[in-house]
């Protein structure tokens, strides 16, 4: 599996595609939508899907004209399902002055192993940045995409509404410091890390 990482949005939050061969999947499609589609369209990429972290105004500001332009489904935890429909619930009217939204996730993120598309993954709900962030696992890559949970040397913020740090420590401790060591971590801002990198250098939580 290849990973693109495209920096998109007014935060240059991290979207990613996930692509093998021909086929891929859209990560959080922050902003700037022209900039995906040029990618895809150069490298003859066919997407599957668009799947979100979570529904903060940097992560989802690409969707709706990715979703239309591919014809494609959009992913979501139902912890968030109304988030991508109104600009108070995902911080765009707070943070941006303006109104940052989308039709509501034609599909429900839940906790387990999933395929979409082409592509086996686990999904692990990994709450207290928001209450319906979720990661992206896929063990036979040896990788995670982590969205604003987990960064290099550093965790997503939890003075948002609906973040918990105590949960954000659960999610971490319990459900991403237990994969290997040598898993690559990618984020939802910032560089790529591993777990073992975290679990011996992050300032706010170490195993």
């Amino acid at each position: 599996m290849n990973i693109k990482r495209i920096e998109a949005g007014p935060l240059g939050t991290n979207c990613y595609i996930l692509h093998e061969d021909t086929y891929g999947l859209i990560v959080d499609p922050g902003g700037d939508p022209e900039k995906i589609i040029q990618y895809l369209t150069v490298e003859s990429i066919v997407p599957e899907a668009i799947l979100l972290t979570h529904a903060h105004f940097d992560h989802i500001g690409g969707v709706s004209e990715l979703r239309t332009y591919y014809n494609i489904d959009v992913y979501l935890h139902d912890n968030e399902a109304s988030w991508l429909e109104n600009s108070q619930y995902n911080g765009s009217s707070m943070f941006m002055g303006t109104e940052i939204t989308t039709d509501a996730a034609e599909q429900s993120l839940t906790p387990g192993n999933k395929q979409i598309g082409g592509f086996p993954m686990e999904i692990v709900h990994t709450p207290g940045h928001s209450p319906g962030s979720v990661s992206f696992i896929f063990h036979e890559h040896a990788c995670i995409v982590s969205g604003d949970v987990l960064f290099n040397n550093g965790i997503g913020r939890t003075d948002l509404p609906g973040g918990d740090i105590n949960k954000l420590e659960r999610s971490i401790r319990d459900s991403l410091y237990q994969l290997p060591g040598s898993f690559t971590v990618y984020p939802g801002h910032g560089p790529e890390t591993t777990i073992e990198n975290e679990k011996q250098s992050n300032p706010f939580f170490k195993a």
